[in-house]
């Protein structure tokens, strides 16, 4: 047992206070303004500021790897068909990629890994924590989710390619091929169960069973629309990434009750999509009460700057409370683990990270990073 007495507790679905945390068989046992246990670790944090570990919904880290090069060289999409919701990014993913201590030194604890944006149909993403260097020991959930891209970038891989799609027009048409094959694949092996197993339609099969959302990646409102209507038209539940311009169809979105992860905002606007990319999207997704989490898409920014992007925001109008919440317990309820992640309250995972001083202090650190009770990263 461990015992954290004394810090400043934000546990995010309360009030802050000064108090203490029970660690047990990796669990949270107690949460109190004081608590006495003999038999505990005494861990003094008087002064610091104590959160529950952020939670990134939206990742590369692990496929896109520190040190390879370009993205060419990379492991995160699979550019030689369009269509490949048959593979994993689990199996891509390098426990030994130097960005993960980075992003532990930032407080992250939990991400959702997926593939890149290349192809229509892209590919599994997974849930994990970092505290293994063996990716099987890392796993929370997997699959967690179809990756898939709306908008300029199938367009550009595929267009260079002069293959389909080259359009918007062609992205959605092979989306809505895929899911038409799908269904019939479904009938097919309802009438008929010895029809041979299709990993590409099995994974298709559970979009639409809905055991596992489709990861839309949209930035333009335009996109964001055409997903939910192809989202509509097959019955299958969605959540929209990066979501650049979802602040100017929020009364639609709020309307349709579609989670997003937004981001990421740093940074030079590098495609016609970004152009209206603003923080002020944060204040505007909030106030209309939409379930939102906040994104780094690293490496395009690091992981280990997710307090930095965010604190950013308080200069746009965003509120605090709702930008910790959106690296923690929105993220966690995107990613149905909440259950077990994103507050800190009795009876969920112990991960929790002491920070030196609030991590919306530009000078704040990281000082001790625990996952399910144990540390993982100290300074």
């Amino acid at each position: 047992m461990k015992l954290l007495k004394g810090g400043n507790i934000i546990p995010i679905v309360g009030s802050p206070f000064v108090g203490d945390i029970l660690i047990e068989n990796g669990k949270i046992k107690k949460v109190s303004e004081k608590i006495e246990d003999s038999n505990a670790e005494i861990i003094d944090v008087s002064g610091k500021y104590i959160l529950p570990g952020f939670i990134d919904a939206h990742s590369h880290i692990g496929v896109f790897e520190e040190g390879v090069g370009e993205f060419y060289y990379q492991d995160g999409n699979e550019y030689s068909d369009p269509v490949t919701p048959h593979v994993r990014a689990i199996d891509a993913f390098y426990p030994g990629d130097s960005a993960i201590e980075r992003a532990l030194s930032g407080g992250v604890t939990t991400v959702m890994v997926v593939p890149g944006s290349a192809n229509p149909i892209g590919g599994q993403g997974f849930i994990l924590k970092f505290k293994s260097n063996i990716v099987d020991e890392m796993v929370v959930k997997q699959p967690a989710g179809l990756k898939m891209a709306f908008g300029e970038n199938p367009k550009r891989v595929y267009g260079s390619k002069g293959k389909m799609p080259t359009t918007r027009l062609g992205v959605a048409a092979i989306i809505r091929e895929y899911f038409t094959k799908v269904k019939d694949y479904m009938r097919r092996r309802e009438l008929e169960p010895k029809t041979p197993v299709d990993f590409s339609l099995e994974v298709g099969s559970m979009v639409l069973r809905k055991e596992i959302p489709a990861r839309c990646h949209a930035h333009r409102a335009d996109d964001i629309v055409t997903a939910i209507r192809i989202a509509e038209e097959f019955d299958f539940e969605i959540v929209i990434e990066h979501a650049t311009e979802a602040y100017k169809i929020a009364d639609f979105i709020k309307q349709k009750n579609i989670p997003l992860v937004l981001g990421p905002l740093f940074g030079f606007r590098t495609k016609l999509e970004l152009t209206d990319m603003t923080y002020e999207a944060i204040k505007i997704i909030n106030e209309k009460g939409i379930l939102s989490a906040l994104m780094c898409d690293h490496p395009v920014i690091h992981l280990e700057h997710a307090n930095i992007q965010a604190a950013t925001a308080l200069r746009y109008g965003a509120k605090e409370e709702d930008l910790l919440k959106m690296l923690t317990i929105n993220p966690a309820k995107i990613l149905k683990i909440d259950n077990r992640v994103g507050s800190i309250e009795e009876g969920k995972d112990a991960d929790i990270v002491v920070w030196n001083r609030h991590p919306f202090d530009f000078r704040a650190k990281a000082e001790k990073v625990f996952i399910e009770g144990n540390i993982i990263y100290e300074v």
